[in-house]
C-alpha cells in the first residue's frame, strides 16, 4: 500500500552522547548571546561584494516572489502522498535538495535520523464494531475514505489512523465525553458521578490537541478512545462538502499523532539526537506513547455509535454537536440495545524508520556565524494540499528569490539556513532531532527562527504568533506590504489586518498571538530560547467557530481544494511569502537585529497582571497561605526600567527557556504566559493538600521573579 523505506535496525546501538542538554543552562541563552555579538558586528567586511544598491535589495527580493511559481510548486508537491518514512517522501527530499542547489544556495544537505514511526497494519485493518452479547459484529466502521475525484488510481494512501496507538481489541460500554478536555471529565466525574474507568470513550475532535484528549481519557481510566469530527466543528453552514465545497464529507476522517512528548522528540531517544550511535529505549519504555488503543472515524460512522446511546442526557447544550442524535452521555446503549457493546480492533505497529531533513545554507557575508532559520515541514498524512505543502511551496519560492539575489552578487549580512523538516506530523521529530544534534551551535549562533508550515487556514486576514521581540518588526513589515484583501485595494496589509483582527490588549494594533506548540518552532523557542515567530493567512475566528479548517489531515486536502476554494489566484500565498521572506530578510540583513525589548517588557507586565488576577479568584487562600506576587512585580518593574534605558542604546533580548511562555499543559496547541504559575493555580481548589498546592504557587512565583530579574541584569549597562 504505502511504500516504506527499509526499517532501521536499532539493536546494535549501544551508547549515547554525554548529557549536555541541560535545561538550566538555557534559561537566559537568548538574551546573553545576542548582547555579546550585537556590539561587535556593525561593520561590513571589506571583501563583501554587493552589486545591487543595498537600500534597494529588500524591494528587489520581494518583487522576485511570484504567485505563479508558488502555484506550480504546490501542484508538484501534492500529486502523491508524502508520509514520513516512505519512499515517496524520500524522493521529495532529494528533489528539493536538487532544486535548492539549482536555485544557488551555497550548500544543501540531507540530515537523516532514525526515529520511531507508526503505521496501520496493511493486512489487518483498524476498525470499530458494535457487537451483540455473543460477540457477533452488528456494525463496522469504514476502513478507508473514498478517494477524491482524480485520485482514484493512487494506491499508496494510508487509511485513517491515530499514529502511535497501541494494539488492542478492548470491548465495553461507550461513554460520550464531549471534547475530552479536563473540564469535560470534571463535569462527568464530579457533577454527573459518571465513572469512565473500564469504558471506551468517544470524543469529538476540536478545542484541544488530540494527544491531550487521550491523556485525559487514560487518567480517567478509559480503556479505549474513539475520535470523530462532528459537523458542528468541521462543517461550516452554507458550504457544500468536498468536492463541491470545502467542508468535510461524512466519511472524511482526520489523521494525527496522539503523543504527549512535551518537546522530547523521538520517543526512543528523548533529549538526544536519534543518530546511528544513539542509545534507544525499548518501545515498551518509549517516552510519551499512549497506553490505550485510539482510532478516528468520520461523522457518518459516529452517528451509528451515538444514536443508540443511553444513560444521562448531555449536561448542557455545549455538549451537543450537529448530528441527529440526542448526545446522551451513557454509559452504554439504551433499552433493547443495552446488551450491545463497542469493540475496537487496532493492529497498528510502531517501528524505527529513517527520516530526512533538507538543510540549505546561504552564507552570510559579515556575520557568517549567526544563523537566521526559515523552516517548514514536508511530510504529510496524504496529499497535504494545505498542511504542509502550501507552506513548503512558499519556502521553495523564498529560497528561489534569495538564490537569484546571490547569483547577482548579493549576500545577507548573517547566514540564512533553510529547512525542509521531516516527520513533523509524528511529533515534530525532524526539527527536534536536528536541533538536538546541533544544540550547542544553535544556542551560541541562533538569531531567530521563522516557522513556515501551512500558508493558509482561511482567506480572511493575516495571523501572526511570535515573541514580543518581533512586534515592532512585524508591524513595520505589515505596513510596507500591500493588502491582498477585497475592499482594501491600495491599502497596506497592516490596515486590513488591524481592522479585521484588532488586538484585545493593545488599542489600535492588530492581534499577535502567543506561540504554543504543535509545530516545528517548539524546539527552537521553548527549549533553545531562540526568538521565533510564524505567519499565515487565517479565517474569521469571530464568525467561523469550526475547528481548524474542515478537511484538515484528510484525504480531501488536495491541490484542488486550494485552487478552487481557498486561493484561486494564489494572492494570499504570495502575501505570506512576502511576509515570511521579509521577516527573514530583515533578521538576516539588518545591521542591528530588529528586536525591541521594550515590547517584551510591556507584554510581560500585562502577563503578570493577568496571572495575578487569576490568583485573586482565591483571595482567602492567598491570605491563608501567605502567597504574594510582590517579588514578581518588583522584577517586572525592574525589567521595564532597564529595558527603557537599554532601548536607548540597542534593541534585543529573548528572556528565557522558557519561564514566560510554554505550551498549555491542557492543550499542546495553545500557549500560556507564566506557565509554571498558571499550572500551579489550575483547579487549585480541588487539590487534596491545599498547603502543598499553594506552596507550589509560591515556588513558581519565585522562579519567575528570578528569571525576569536575571534577564534585566543582562541588559544593565556595565559600570
Amino acid at each position: 500500500m504505502w511504500n516504506l523505506l527499509h526499517d532501521t535496525n536499532s539493536a546494535a546501538v549501544t551508547w549515547r552522547r554525554p548529557s549536555w542538554l541541560c535545561a538550566g543552562a538555557l534559561v537566559l541563552a537568548g538574551g546573553l548571546f545576542v548582547l555579546g555579538f550585537l556590539f561587535g558586528r556593525f561593520i561590513k567586511s571589506s571583501n563583501e561584494s554587493v552589486i545591487i544598491p543595498q537600500q534597494n535589495v529588500k524591494k528587489i527580493f520581494l518583487d522576485k516572489l511570484k504567485a505563479e511559481n508558488i502555484k506550480q510548486f504546490l501542484y508538484n508537491f501534492t500529486q502523491t502522498p508524502h508520509l514520513a518514512g516512505t519512499e515517496q517522501n524520500f524522493k521529495l527530499a532529494k528533489q528539493i535538495q536538487a532544486q535548492w542547489e539549482q536555485f544557488g544556495l551555497d550548500s544543501v544537505e540531507l540530515a537523516h535520523y532514525d526515529v520511531l514511526l507508526s503505521y496501520p497494519n496493511e493486512t489487518s485493518p483498524n476498525y470499530i464494531s458494535i457487537i451483540d452479547e455473543d460477540g457477533n459484529e452488528l456494525f463496522n466502521t469504514s476502513l478507508f475514505e473514498p478517494p477524491p475525484p482524480g485520485y482514484e488510481n493512487i494506491s499508496d494512501i494510508v487509511p485513517p489512523f491515530n499514529a502511535f496507538s497501541p494494539q488492542g481489541m478492548p470491548e465495553g460500554d461507550l461513554v460520550y465525553v464531549n471534547y475530552a478536555r479536563t473540564q469535560d471529565f470534571f463535569k462527568l466525574e464530579r457533577d454527573m458521578k459518571i465513572n469512565c474507568s473500564g469504558k471506551i470513550v468517544i470524543a469529538r475532535y476540536g478545542k484541544i490537541f488530540r494527544g491531550n484528549k487521550v491523556k485525559n481519557a487514560q487518567q480517567a481510566g478509559a480503556k479505549g478512545v474513539i475520535l470523530y469530527s462532528d459537523p458542528a466543528d468541521y462543517f461550516a453552514p452554507g458550504i457544500e462538502a468536498y468536492p463541491n465545497g470545502w467542508n468535510l464529507p461524512g466519511n472524511g476522517v482526520q489523521r494525527g499523532n496522539i503523543l504527549n512528548l512535551n518537546g522530547a522528540g523521538d520517543p526512543l531517544t528523548p533529549g538526544y539526537p536519534a543518530n546511528e550511535y544513539a542509545y534507544r529505549r525499548e518501545i515498551a519504555d518509549a517516552f510519551g506513547l499512549p497506553s490505550i488503543p485510539v482510532h478516528p472515524i468520520g461523522y457518518y460512522d459516529a452517528q451509528k455509535l451515538l444514536e443508540k446511546m443511553g444513560g444521562s442526557a448531555p449536561p448542557d447544550n455545549s455538549w451537543k454537536g450537529s448530528l441527529q442524535v440526542p448526545y446522551n452521555v451513557g454509559p452504554g446503549f439504551i433499552g433493547n440495545f443495552s446488551m450491545q457493546k463497542i469493540k475496537m480492533h487496532i493492529h497498528s505497529t510502531s517501528k524505527v524508520m529513517r527520516i530526512y531533513n533538507v538543510i540549505g545554507t546561504l552564507r552570510g557575508a559579515t556575520e557568517p556565524d549567526r544563523y537566521v532559520i526559515l523552516g517548514g515541514h514536508r511530510d504529510s498524512w496524504v496529499f497535504g494540499g494545505i498542511d504542509p505543502q502550501s507552506g513548503a511551496a512558499v519556502v521553495h519560492e523564498i529560497v528561489r528569490s534569495f538564490g537569484e539575489l546571490k547569483k547577482e552578487g548579493w549576500r545577507p549580512r548573517r547566514t540564512i539556513l533553510f529547512a525542509s523538516w521531516d516527520a513533523e506530523e509524528y511529533g515534530l521529530l525532524g526539527s527536534t532531532e536536528w536541533a538536538e544534534d546541533n544544540s550547542r551551535l544553535l544556542q551560541e549562533r541562533g538569531v531567530a527562527y521563522i516557522n513556515a508550515d501551512s500558508s493558509i487556514e482561511g482567506n480572511y486576514t493575516l495571523r501572526v504568533d511570535c515573541t514580543p521581540l518581533f512586534f515592532t518588526l512585524v508591524y513595520n513589515l505589515a505596513k510596507e506590504l500591500k493588502s491582498p484583501d477585497e475592499g482594501f485595494e491600495g491599502k497596506s496589509l497592516y490596515e486590513s489586518w488591524n481592522e479585521k483582527s484588532p488586538s484585545p490588549e493593545f488599542s489600535g494594533m492588530p492581534r499577535i498571538g502567543k506561540l504554543g506548540s504543535g509545530n516545528d518552532f517548539e524546539v527552537f523557542f521553548q527549549r533553545l530560547g531562540i526568538a521565533s515567530g510564524r505567519a499565515r493567512y487565517t479565517k474569521n475566528w469571530a464568525t467561523s467557530k469550526f475547528s481548524s479548517y474542515p478537511l484538515y489531515h484528510s484525504v480531501y486536502e488536495t491541490y484542488e481544494l486550494v485552487e478552487n476554494f481557498y486561493d484561486p489566484t494564489f494572492k494570499y500565498h504570495l502575501t505570506v511569502a512576502q511576509f515570511r521572506g521579509g521577516l527573514v530578510f530583515e533578521l538576516a540583513d539588518s545591521i542591528l537585529l530588529p528586536f525591541d525589548c521594550q515590547n517584551y517588557a510591556v507584554v510581560l507586565r500585562n502577563y503578570a497582571d493577568k496571572i495575578y488576577n487569576m490568583s485573586m479568584t482565591h483571595p482567602q487562600a492567598m491570605k491563608t497561605y501567605n502567597v504574594s506576587f510582590d517579588s514578581l512585580f518588583t522584577a517586572v518593574n525592574n525589567f521595564m526600567e532597564i529595558t527603557s534605558k537599554f532601548n536607548k542604546r540597542l534593541q534585543d533580548l529573548d528572556t528565557s527557556k522558557h519561564v514566560i511562555y510554554a505550551p498549555s499543559s491542557h492543550n499542546k496547541y495553545a500557549g500560556e504566559s507564566f506557565p509554571g504559575i498558571y499550572d500551579a493555580l489550575f483547579d487549585i481548589e480541588s487539590k487534596m493538600d491545599p498547603a502543598k498546592a499553594w506552596g507550589e504557587v509560591k515556588r513558581q512565583i519565585s522562579i519567575a521573579a528570578f528569571t525576569v530579574q536575571a534577564a534585566a541584569g543582562t541588559l544593565r549597562e556595565v559600570a
